[in-house]
């Protein structure tokens, strides 16, 4: 069981499920039923890149690393195939069960994974595939997540039109949206002339209006609505495994000292508050210019985001940058090594950050919750 945990390398597994959660945070939207199926995705194709990593490197890894679980002979090479299929075949399953786009995020996803372990690792590609990937899964998350968000709000529309039209519905004006006019009409419950008068069509998801409206217009748009959070996240990975291609010789400078730079740079962006972080009175205001975004009502607890991305901000730099600084001063392995380790960790502080600047503080504080058991388990087995 050990052998499998060394090559599986679980005690990085706690840095995969904030990837989801932020793209879900970035969208202004609860994590779902979807986004918990996009987590158990991430999870299974993640595991998928290290089984197939280690077969990849079974040769090289028997010159620099004989005590990891292939080349000493704990594990044969074919059984870690066969799990990196199985995984990677089980994770493009939950993928799919969250939606037709979801699957399509997550089979580029996979895609990525093996085009990296099988043929760019070694190449001047390798560590934007890595950045690629990890982009891609905080895509997955928020692909699922807006996926149920839009398909949910168009039962509820779908509920309120009919009701309105039967003159049944609640007490109180129920704003409607015809399709493709951009005009409102409105019915109240016990009116019927006013029903009479509105007659209403059932809107497609994506199309509310009135109070405390949540605005969905589909995966797609989620998925544009992330795209500055898995950029970031990306840009981190890409900074990692640069570091990391030297972390069994180590002697670079170089490499360690520009994802120093990195990472402040990364650091200063993620604490900063977005277009749409917190309006007055708590709520999720939408972004000034596009259209594409999930907006909920969120507890005044939202209003605490852009302190808390901030403050999560200076830890995810002070995680990665003071090992990495170690290293630029003085590239011996072990040192690399522990630059790569404290990178790994600082995905958890810059997840958590990017769901706070998105004004779901209680997403980040879950998200941080992760560290005291990523730290114990690297105890007991590396990251790297």
């Amino acid at each position: 069981m050990r052998a499998w945990a060394e090559l599986l390398r679980v005690s990085a597994l706690f840095t995969v499920p904030g990837d989801a959660l932020a793209g879900a945070a970035a969208l202004g939207a609860r994590p779902n039923r979807s986004t918990a199926l996009a987590v158990g995705a991430s999870l299974c194709l993640y595991e998928a890149g290290m089984a197939l990593n280690d077969w990849a490197d079974r040769e090289e890894d028997a010159i620099d690393r004989p005590h990891r679980p292939i080349p000493s002979g704990r594990i044969s090479p074919p059984a870690a195939l066969a799990a990196a299929g199985a995984l990677t075949a089980a994770g493009l399953a939950l993928a799919a069960r969250a939606g037709r786009t979801s699957l399509a995020v997550g089979t580029a996803l996979a895609a990525t994974v093996w085009a990296y372990d099988l043929r760019l690792k070694h190449t001047a590609a390798g560590p934007a595939a890595m950045g690629a990937a990890r982009a891609l899964d905080v895509l997955l998350g928020a692909t699922a997540t807006a996926t149920a968000t839009a398909t949910a709000t168009g039962n509820v529309l779908r509920d309120r039109a009919t009701s309105a039209s039967a003159g049944t519905g609640a007490a109180g004006p129920a704003a409607v949206v015809t399709r493709g006019s951009g005009n409102t009409s409105s019915a109240s419950a016990g009116g019927g002339g006013a029903a009479a008068r509105t007659s209403p069509r059932t809107p497609s998801p994506g199309t509310v209006t009135g109070a405390g409206a949540v605005r969905v217009t589909g995966p797609w748009d989620g998925l544009r609505t992330a795209l500055p959070s898995a950029t970031l996240l990306g840009a981190h990975t890409v900074a990692v495994t640069t570091v990391s291609r030297r972390e069994a010789q180590g002697g670079s400078t170089a490499a360690p000292l520009a994802a120093l730079v990195a990472t402040g740079v990364l650091g200063t962006l993620a604490g900063r508050p977005t277009d749409g972080a917190v309006a007055p009175g708590g709520l999720r205001a939408a972004p000034r210019r596009g259209t594409g975004a999930l907006r909920s009502a969120v507890p005044a607890l939202a209003t605490a985001g852009p302190a808390l991305a901030g403050a999560l901000a200076l830890v995810y730099t002070g995680t990665a940058g003071r090992p990495l600084l170690h290293a630029a001063l003085n590239p011996s392995p072990p040192l690399t090594q522990r630059a790569v380790g404290g990178g790994i960790r600082a995905m958890i502080p810059l997840q958590a950050a990017l769901a706070a600047r998105g004004g779901a503080a209680g997403i980040a504080l879950g998200v941080m919750g992760l560290v005291p058991l990523a730290r114990t388990f690297a105890r007991k087995v590396s990251p790297t």
